[in-house]
């Protein structure tokens, strides 16, 4: 039995008492029943518009599934493998800010530091307080230029040409 059905035989069942419809208590237990009854055929409405919209659903799954077989069509890529969970943005692969990462020596603490942040030579360390220095002076110096690797006679001042 759905809810239509189960309203319309209370419903018979309170004729059936044959109540008198002047007492308030009668008023009130036809107006339950009355609103028993709406309630019913709301909800058949809404199951109604469930179906039809499951329904749609289920054509736009199977027209996307046909669109991506078109875009798709290639043997090496298969969409159900495809996991957003390996989309994580790591910061490490930022070539245009990169980040590393610096261990203060005096708590241990390790911070990730762009490279901005490196460049302009310290920072404070957010855990300990302690004044963080960089410095990049070997990796900039012009100490390799100096160095000989051609023929030592065009040299000026190359240690090698001077007798």
């Amino acid at each position: 039995m759905n809810l239509t059905e189960k309203i319309s035989y209370i419903r018979g069942l309170c004729d059936g008492l044959e109540l008198d419809e002047s007492k308030p208590e009668v008023k009130v237990l036809n107006a339950i029943v009355d609103l028993l009854d709406d309630m019913a055929f709301e909800v058949s409405d809404m199951e109604e518009l469930y179906d039809e919209l499951s329904a749609q659903v289920d054509e736009i799954d199977q027209d996307l599934a046909d669109v991506e077989s078109d875009v798709y069509d290639d043997e090496d890529y298969d969409i159900e493998d495809y996991d957003d969970e390996d989309d994580d943005y790591d910061f490490d692969d930022d070539e245009e800010n990169p980040f590393y990462e610096v261990t203060c020596d005096s708590c241990g603490q390790k911070l990730n530091v762009s490279e901005d942040v490196l460049l302009e030579g310290e920072i404070e360390c957010p855990n300990c307080g302690e004044h963080l220095e960089f410095d990049f002076s070997d990796l900039f110096s012009d100490e390799d230029d100096d160095e000989c690797d051609a023929d030592c006679a065009t040299c000026d001042g190359c240690p090698e040409t001077e007798d």
